[in-house]
């Protein structure tokens, strides 16, 4: 440990082992609200997303009353899995494995050949198990339990640290959607997201709109937050500069970039919104999914038209380096290409029998550290 006490919190394990993927599994992501869609992705009834939350896999669904329910995506007669990530149930919900049927309020209806099959069956207490589900800034959530605390309790301290956002008044830029599988353990992307040390030096280019000397960040309970302003030259005539059009008034420009407990980040600027969707899938295999949206339909069209391969959470100003290498993600243009070179070299690095964790920097990596703390808690049990 350096003099000013500033060592990483946990252990390499922590990043490569199985142990630790399970515990954390089980100890923070199967016990915190996962994000689950926007709220446009079930506004009608019969319409349904499924996510997997830690160790559940829960769907959300419309009924014919218009009301959102979530349930955990289980038959009650054997386990199997009722529905896939997403789609539309009409009017009931049917087992494929032995047609058990359900309605969208998760009570069972029918069961073939009950009779000579089951004759002492309680169809009352067999209805699917219901989980949580909640709507916050144009999102979906869900947690497993049914009665979690609400979702106003968990993300209410970090709220004000939030963009001016009218995130349900956006439009889904579907084309610009992308999903990344990173080879890295999930920390190790969260901790990318949150260290400000890194920005001004891997996104010198990529990110050169911002300005990295007054960042503005910390921690509200387990959820981080992080804001910064845009740079003069950049700023200057922001109308002009941004890809779109705006979806903040100029005078509120500027990028929030908050990272919300256990993964699931927003980047909200001056002309998009964007959630970062992480779920980790093996102690050395991530998989995010980014979904943006923009100001409006006319916008939408826009964007086809005039710039068809830009990737709207990727800010393609220049690179870090010069090369005429097409697949050198430092001369991609694309910061999320440089994060995850990045991630990958970092967890590639962790194999090595001289690996050893160097010094954290004060500033530009206590987020950081205050992430790890706070996994290290929820995986020994003591929040």
């Amino acid at each position: 440990m350096n003099s000013n006490g500033t060592m990483p919190i946990l252990p390499v394990e922590a990043y490569t082992s199985q142990d630790w993927f399970d515990r954390e599994q089980a100890c923070i992501f199967s016990r915190t609200w996962a994000f689950a869609g926007l709220t446009e992705d079930v506004s009608e009834p019969g319409q349904y997303v499924a996510v997997q939350a830690g160790l559940n896999n829960i769907f959300v669904v419309m009924g014919q009353d218009r009301q959102l329910r979530a349930f955990h995506n289980i038959c009650r007669h054997r386990g199997t899995q009722l529905l896939r990530a997403v789609g539309n149930t009409k009017k009931v919900i049917t087992c494929p494995y032995h047609d058990w049927t359900y309605s969208l309020e998760g009570c069972l209806l029918s069961v073939p050949d009950r009779k000579n099959q089951f004759p002492d069956m309680d169809m009352a207490s067999l209805g699917l198990k219901r989980a949580s589900v909640a709507r916050w800034r144009g999102m979906l959530w869900v947690h497993p339990d049914e009665n979690a605390e609400s979702v106003e309790e968990w993300f209410g301290g970090v709220e004000p640290h939030l963009g001016p956002h009218n995130v349900e008044e956006l439009v889904e830029y579907k084309s610009g959607r992308a999903e990344y599988d990173i080879a890295a353990n999930w920390k190790i992307v969260v901790e990318n997201y949150i260290d400000g040390y890194h920005l001004a030096h891997l996104h010198s280019g990529t990110l050169s709109m911002y300005d990295h000397r007054r960042i503005e960040s910390g921690f509200d309970g387990p959820h981080f937050h992080f804001r910064e302003p845009l740079s003069p030259e950049y700023a200057a005539n922001v109308e002009m500069n941004a890809a779109t059009p705006l979806v903040i008034p100029a005078d509120k420009a500027g990028a929030w970039v908050p990272m919300l407990f256990p993964g699931i980040g927003l980047a909200e600027n001056e002309d998009s919104w964007s959630v970062f969707h992480l779920t980790p899938l093996a102690p050395d295999r991530t998989r995010v999914v980014v979904r943006t949206k923009l100001a409006d339909a006319s916008v939408l069209a826009f964007a086809s038209q005039s710039i068809r391969s830009f990737n709207f959470w990727s800010k393609r100003v220049r690179g870090k380096y010069d090369s005429d290498d097409a697949d050198d993600p430092m001369a991609s243009g694309d910061f999320m290409q440089e994060d995850i070179y990045a991630c990958e070299q970092q967890q590639r690095s962790l194999k090595s029998p001289y690996f050893e964790h160097g010094p954290s920097s004060i500033e530009g990596e206590a987020g950081v550290r205050q992430h790890q703390e706070l996994v290290k808690l929820w995986v020994e049990g003591e929040i």
